[in-house]
């Protein structure tokens, strides 16, 4: 699948765009307030967690899934990122900064382990 513009690169600035589009012209800016996105955000996580309910562990790459499941694991894995853009926009949020400042974040927070225990060497 290709962006707007037939190349590859899908950024969250396109997909808040098109998600700020979508809503215009159906008329849903009245009802997207933080609280209704986010209770809409919770609501697929649910519906993504369905997905995995009953399959207990699952190997990396879904070897053992139909090509049917995979692709609605997409759809759900693209509602919850799709609401997730939408909020973080409308609460003025640029989740594209945040994710990478919250990344840095942890770095500090959770170091990786130096080489052979010696912080010193490299």
């Amino acid at each position: 699948m290709t962006g707007v513009n037939g190349d590859d690169m899908v950024t969250l600035k396109l997909l808040k765009q098109k998600m700020h589009d979508f809503a215009i012209e159906r008329d849903w800016e009245k009802y997207h307030s933080p609280r209704n996105l986010l209770l809409a955000l919770v609501g697929e996580v649910g519906e993504l967690s369905e997905i995995f309910q009953w399959k207990g562990e699952v190997e990396k790459g879904l070897p053992d899934w139909k090509e049917e499941e995979k692709v609605h694991l997409g759809e759900e894995l693209s509602d919850v990122l799709l609401y997730l853009v939408r909020l973080s926009d409308i609460c003025g949020i640029d989740l594209g900064q945040a994710a990478l400042r919250k990344i840095d974040l942890n770095a500090i927070k959770y170091p990786a382990p130096v080489p052979n225990g010696d912080a010193t060497s490299k």
